[in-house]
Formats: structure tokens, C-alpha cells, sequence
């Protein structure tokens, strides 16, 4: 059975007022079920849409990612958030357009870091916001369920270092290649270990089956042999990986035994154990069951990464609203640490996730003169002034999977089939094009927030703010003002501003970045280091401003925000954090410009600030 609607936009308001869209819900009970699903949809489908839900995004407005913010800025943003906070929920969607129909097959999996293998990993704290985790309850987010039943998983940094600290269940001799020269020390300790396993195979080969259980007993403890489930079983102490190579490639010779490795907990001596079989039949069974436990073992490693692996193995393109916050959690939790800088993360992502398509930049080519920001304000804009008919067909899932959670990423599905359809976006492949995906995919792909769309070199450190008037600005005529009583506005220090000196003379504009800082651009150049240069001065100002220097105004430039920002300092009020930056005192510009290589420029709109005016 499938759910099928033929809708427009009004059609789409009306049943979502009806009804919500199913999706699956995948927690540890189902896991397994809904990988070997989810599988087959990924490989078949033209895209994957990804959406989460996370423990918390920013603790305070200014560590939102500005209009004031370069894209080095806004990376150390992201990276801040991603290390911060835990994702809970991780919904998928593999979905495909034939013209105007989207085909969803939605999976909302339930998330949680969990040291399910008692190695000591991934077990780590996060932090909290109440107000989203107020948000998913109200959704009827199931917390026990979550805690007690969510997924857990492993980075592959972090898997790498378990497999070290795990037992290898299999010490394959492959690649383990015959030493031309052994030294003396080599094959006096090949000679004595080969010695030790050939009495003691001759004790199990010889061992009487009438001997009463004390005289068994007793060969066994003389031969140093235990039990490998009912296998005899020989454990040989190691010190160095070079002995490691030395007994696996004299074990060579004994046809009817297997060796294992284990490591040993305290992380020193390691253990080769050496197990007797009875027959190549029994041999081979054994190495079978061994690598099956090894594959169920890495499976337990990986837990949700393998649909990570998944959507990076079948290389489509993937959508999401705001890719640089959602890939700086996916790469943090489920790849490795993140990178310092912003144009390693990028270079090091695009090789795992060739394409990636952002919502937000796509409705940069349909809106660019709107400030649109929720996938429910973009979807309401579209309706009302684009005509974009869908056909929407999601395939039943089972009842008893089946609820409202993690719906947000149908949405996101919804939005992108229409600016799909608006700006012509197609996944087909040409007949002799020799890469995967039609140019049109390419065009649109890889543009994360704030790169500018306009340039598609990833080094630049520009921001795009696509409302109406935006403006670029060289980040030399920033410059944040700190200091002023609590509860001013930007209209009131704008007044008091324009009032006190002729360098305000000219055109100049003011946001609030948080309740303790402002940011006043200058529109023409030079004026924000002849502003810098009367404040560090102590130049006679007229008027309240000579007031509010006296009462502890002070100003600092864009170079002392960035170190504030790759500083971490992060304090919950930017005043603070600029304060530790600049040492507590002014820096002039000059000597800013002098310790930078490049100019660095920022597209700017007030109306995309905080207005705490309006709060």
C-alpha cells in the first residue's frame, strides 16, 4: 500500500493540518531491519536529504553565524556548535523527482553515544539547551527511548583507536612476509616458541581420554593450554609487534592451527593465542565463525555511521538547510576531530560527500532580495509567488514504526523538489558526459554559508546576505563599541553617534551584536581608523559621547574579533570576549591592516543583525 496526494501548495498547507507525513522510526531494536532498507533506497534513489535534531545550537546571539561574520568566522562557529552539543535525532530521506512528483522514503534514527563495548569510547559529556529540548518534547521526542534504545556509533578516528585497544579475533598471516635475515635474538626466540607449541600439541594429540579428570587436569596446566570455546587453546606473552611477525610467520608450518591476538587491558604485554583444530574441515569452520564475530564486531563499532558510510559510498548528491552547522556535526561525530581551519574541513568533506546541496544558497537564485530562513517561511514565499505543483508519494511503513518524528526532513524534501523544479535542477546523466551528474547538479552544489555563491573558490572569506539592499564591505570598516550602559538601543546610539563628531558625518550604520556590543559600519573608507584613532587618543568629542568615553566606552576593530573568536575565549557576552582579545585597550587599525595578508570583505545588511530593539 502507498500513501499517494497530488497537491499544490494549498493542498500541502491543508494535509499537513490533517494529518503529519509518516516516517520511520529507527532505534536500536530496528536497527538492523532498517539498514539493510535504507540500503537499497539510498543506491536507487537521485538524492538524500539529511536533517537533525541536537541537544543545542548557540548559548548566546552572538555566537550565532553573522552577517558580520567571514567564512573563517562562521567555520569556528560551526566547528564550537558541532563539539558542543549531541545530535539525538538523525533523520535520512533518499528520495527521487520525475518531473514534478516526489518520490520520499523517510527514516528518523534515534541517536545516543553509548560505551556499548566498554572500551571507553564514545564516552563523553555535552551540553544543553532547554529550549530545543523543550521543542522535541513538545514533537513527542521519547527521551527514555533515546537514552536507554538510541543507536550508538563510533567516529572512524574513533574506531581505529578501539580496534587497538579490542581483541583482534583474527591474525590473518596475510601480508605477514618471511624475513630473508633474522638476527640471533630472532631465532633464539623463534626456536623456543616453536619448541612450546610442539609439546604442547603432542600433550593435546597424546592426551588419554580415560586419564581421570586430576591427571587431565594436571597435562594441562604442564602444557600451559586452556579452552578456545572447546578447542585447545596456547596463550604466548609478546612484548614488541616484531615478535608478533616472527610467531605468526612460524606458525606457518603448523598446518592445523589458528592464531588470535588480544591485547591485553592494561594497554602493555600483548597475547598471541594459538588454537588447536582437528581437521582442515574444523579449521575452516573456525575461521568462518571467527569472521563473522569480527564483522559483528566492527557492525557494533560503527553502529549509526554505517548509514553515514552509506550516503558517502553511493556519492549523491545530498540536501540540507544549512550545510556548514549540519556537515560540521556530521564530520565531528562520525568522521574525526574537526580541522582548525575552514578550507581543510571543506577540501577534507568533498571527499567523502562529492555534492552537497544547500537549500538556503538555492533560494538565493529564486528570492535574492528576501530574508528567508525557516523552511516554513520559504516554503509560504514560494506558494504565494511562484506556481510550483508537486505530487508527493511516500511508500507505507509499518503502523507501529510510524509517527511524527523527524518530519522536518519531508519538509526540506518539499522545499527542495520545488526550487528543483523552479531552476530546472536535474540528476540524469548525459549520454557522453563523463562525470556522474548533469552540470546543472554541480552549479548548485558545494556552496556552504557564508561562501559566497558568486565565487566558488573555497578559500574566500566573504559572506553572502541576500536581502534586499545588501552591500559589500571591506571588515577594515567594522568596528564594535563596548562599554555603554545596559538597555541602549541602536537607534539611541546611532543618534548619540551622529551627534558627536564629524566623522559620523557621512553615511554610517549600527547593529546590535548582543546586549553588550554594537557594530558600526562606515560606508566610506577611512573613517573607521580615523574614529579608532580619536577614541585611542582621548580627542576632544563633543556631546553625550564625550560622556558615555568617560563612563567606559571603548572601541576595537575586526582583527581583535577574529583573535576573540580563534581564541575560544566564548564567553556568554561579546563585550567580555573582546575585552580578553584586546588586552583591554584599543587597537589602531593600522596596525591591524599591517598583520593581515589580504583584505577581507562581507556582505552586509542590517535588517539580518539581532534587532534587540524588537525583542
Amino acid at each position: 500500500m502507498q500513501y499517494k496526494s497530488s497537491l499544490c501548495y494549498n493542498a500541502f498547507q491543508t494535509a499537513d493540518r490533517r494529518r503529519q507525513w509518516p516516517v520511520k522510526q529507527v532505534t536500536k531494536a530496528n536497527f538492523a531491519e532498517a539498514l539493510a532498507e535504507i540500503k537499497t533506497l539510498i543506491f536507487n534513489s537521485d538524492y538524500v536529504a539529511v536533517s537533525m535534531r541536537k541537544t543545542g545550537t548557540y548559548s548566546s546571539s552572538w555566537r550565532k553565524i553573522l552577517p558580520i561574520d567571514t567564512a573563517e568566522i562562521a567555520y569556528l562557529k560551526a566547528k564550537l556548535s558541532a563539539e558542543r552539543y549531541q545530535i539525538l535525532q538523525f533523520s535520512v530521506c533518499p528520495f527521487s523527482v520525475k518531473d514534478s512528483k516526489l518520490i520520499a522514503h523517510p527514516f528518523n534514527f534515534h541517536l545516543f553515544p553509548r560505551d556499548e563495548l566498554k572500551i571507553g569510547m564514545p564516552s563523553y559529556s555535552f551540553s544543553c539547551q532547554s529550549s530545543h529540548l523543550t521543542s522535541m518534547a513538545r514533537e513527542g521526542f521519547d527521551f527514555n527511548a533515546c537514552f536507554y534504545n538510541g543507536i550508538s556509533y563510533l567516529s572512524k578516528t574513533q574506531e581505529s583507536a578501539a580496534k587497538v585497544r579490542m581483541v583482534n579475533l583474527r591474525s590473518s598471516d596475510n601480508g605477514v612476509q618471511s624475513s630473508s635475515v633474522h638476527s640471533v635474538a630472532d631465532s633464539v626466540f623463534i626456536e623456543r616458541i616453536k619448541s612450546r607449541v610442539k609439546n604442547w600439541r603432542s600433550a593435546c594429540r597424546n592426551s588419554n581420554k580415560t586419564d581421570d579428570a586430576l591427571i587431565s587436569s594436571l597435562r594441562k596446566v604442564i602444557a600451559g593450554s586452556e579452552l578456545y570455546g572447546s578447542r585447545p587453546c596456547l596463550s604466548i606473552d609478546i612484548c614488541s609487534e616484531r615478535q608478533v611477525e616472527l610467531i605468526l610467520e612460524m606458525l606457518k608450518g603448523f598446518a592445523d592451527v589458528v592464531p588470535l591476538r588480544a591485547p591485553t587491558k592494561g594497554g602493555g604485554m600483548q597475547v598471541v593465542r594459538v588454537v588447536l583444530t582437528c581437521s582442515e574441515e574444523d579449521k575452516n569452520l573456525l575461521e568462518e565463525e571467527l569472521q563473522n564475530m569480527e564483522e559483528e564486531q566492527n557492525r557494533s563499532l560503527r553502529g549509526f555511521r554505517d548509514v553515514i558510510d552509506l550516503i558517502s559510498t553511493s556519492q549523491k548528491p545530498v540536501v540540507a538547510h544549512n550545510s556548514l552547522n549540519d556537515f560540521a556535526s556530521i564530520y565531528s561525530k562520525f568522521l574525526a576531530p574537526l580541522p582548525s581551519t575552514m578550507d581543510e574541513f571543506y577540501s577534507s568533506l568533498l571527499l567523502i560527500f562529492p555534492l552537497i546541496l544547500d537549500t538556503n544558497h538555492l533560494l538565493t537564485k529564486c528570492s535574492p532580495f528576501e530574508k528567508l530562513g525557516s523552511i516554513s517561511g520559504s516554503i509560504s514565499y514560494l506558494k504565494k509567488r511562484l506556481s510550483a505543483p508537486i505530487d508527493m508519494e511516500i511508500p507505507d511503513q509499518e503502523s507501529g514504526n510510524v509517527n511524527v518524528q523527524g518530519h522536518y526532513v519531508l519538509k526540506l524534501c518539499r522545499l527542495f523538489v520545488t526550487l528543483h523544479s523552479i531552476l530546472k535542477i536535474s540528476p540524469e546523466v548525459h549520454e557522453f558526459d563523463n562525470s556522474p551528474l548533469s552540470p546543472s547538479v554541480q552549479h548548485h552544489a558545494n556552496n556552504f554559508g557564508p561562501v559566497s555563491e558568486d565565487n566558488g573558490d573555497s578559500s574566500a572569506e566573504d559572506i553572502r546576505i541576500w536581502t534586499h539592499s545588501s552591500r559589500r564591505v571591506s571588515t577594515d570598516n567594522l568596528v564594535f563599541l563596548l562599554g555603554f550602559e545596559a538597555g541602549a538601543t541602536a537607534g539611541k546610539v546611532k543618534r548619540i553617534l551622529h551627534d558627536s563628531h564629524d566623522v559620523f558625518s557621512k553615511e554610517f550604520d549600527i547593529r546590535m551584536v548582543d546586549r553588550t556590543c554594537a557594530v558600526v559600519v562606515f560606508w566610506t573608507p577611512g573613517l573607521s581608523e580615523q574614529f579608532m584613532r580619536i577614541m585611542g587618543s582621548g580627542e576632544i568629542i563633543s556631546g553625550k559621547l564625550k560622556d558615555m568615553i568617560s563612563e567606559g566606552l571603548r572601541a576595537v576593530d575586526y582583527e581583535t574579533y577574529r583573535r576573540a573568536c580563534k581564541s575560544v575565549l566564548w564567553k556568554t557576552h561579546l563585550a567580555e570576549c573582546l575585552d580578553e582579545a584586546s588586552g583591554g585597550k584599543e587597537t589602531p587599525l593600522s596596525v591591524a591592516k599591517s598583520q593581515r595578508e589580504h583584505q577581507l570583505e562581507i556582505c552586509w545588511h542590517s535588517d539580518e543583525m539581532i534587532n534587540l530593539d524588537e525583542l
